[in-house]
């Protein structure tokens, strides 16, 4: 399998973190990850849409990159990107387990983009 990026935009209001939970595990799944690697994939995705919604955009882009047992998320952010470095409880709650659960995890102020990558355990 080669390298696939897809892309979706959704609305950042809650309501959408569904669709966007889903999409990683279907992704991850592709990525022939396991049940496991899916389970956080899909945390992972969760996590990275609340802090993406907390910087308040309109809409939140998500560009997914699958790789064979690693899938990459990029979150564009709004801009109060300042907030990801914030106490906020829910924000900082995020910020903890993407950290935890993640082999990347990367706020890029500059580009106003959240980077996450999932690898599949070995």
């Amino acid at each position: 399998m080669s390298d696939m990026t897809i892309s979706l935009s959704v609305p950042a209001q809650p309501a959408f973190a569904r669709s966007v939970r889903m999409m990683a595990a279907n992704l991850a799944v592709i990525g022939e990850m396991t049940v496991d690697d899916v389970e956080d994939a899909r945390m992972v995705a969760e996590e990275g849409f609340v802090c993406a919604c907390a910087t308040a955009p309109a809409t939140c882009d998500i560009v997914f990159t699958v790789s064979p047992g690693e899938l990459a998320m990029d979150f564009s952010l709004g801009a109060e990107v300042e907030v990801l470095a914030s106490a906020d409880a829910a924000v900082g709650y995020s910020a903890l387990l993407l950290s935890a659960v993640c082999d990347e995890y990367v706020v890029d102020p500059a580009s106003s983009v959240l980077h996450l990558v999932k690898r599949a355990v070995a």
